[in-house]
């Protein structure tokens, strides 16, 4: 019976690191965009994302093309925002829905200097890798 357990187990674990393996989370290069311009100063690990707050324009997180001379918009992808709190790092919901583009003004008005935009991504296939920015 003990060695029925055992097999049972070690079958439930091949199964399930099949299923896991077999995800494909992240195939999709994203970016957020103000306007036609990328927020991140470059798309590497060690860019940064930062708008003052008098930004004005459309907030969009966007599927990229990626070449040496620009990086292009191609489809917007539904996001959620959080504002993520200077002092306490606490990050609080900026609404309950998700979105396409969004006014940045209108986030703005929900922040203040030091403060953090973050943007999640409603599907897991899209990677968002400068998905903080800084308020300014």
């Amino acid at each position: 019976m003990k060695n029925l357990r055992q097999l049972l187990l070690i079958h439930a674990c091949a199964l399930l690191s099949n299923l896991c393996l077999g995800q494909q989370n992240f195939t999709n290069c994203s970016a957020a965009f103000l306007g036609n311009k990328m927020v991140v100063n470059e798309y590497t690990p060690t860019g940064k994302c930062s708008v003052p707050t008098t930004a004005i324009g459309e907030l969009t997180v966007n599927t990229v093309n990626l070449s040496k001379t620009e990086s292009k918009a191609v489809d917007r992808i539904p996001f959620s925002i959080a504002i993520r709190d200077k002092n306490t790092k606490t990050l609080v919901m900026y609404a309950r829905e998700e979105f396409r583009q969004i006014p940045i003004e209108r986030v703005l008005s929900k922040c203040r200097k030091g403060d953090s935009i973050v943007l999640i991504t409603a599907n897991e296939q899209y990677a968002l890798p400068h998905n903080e920015i800084l308020v300014h």
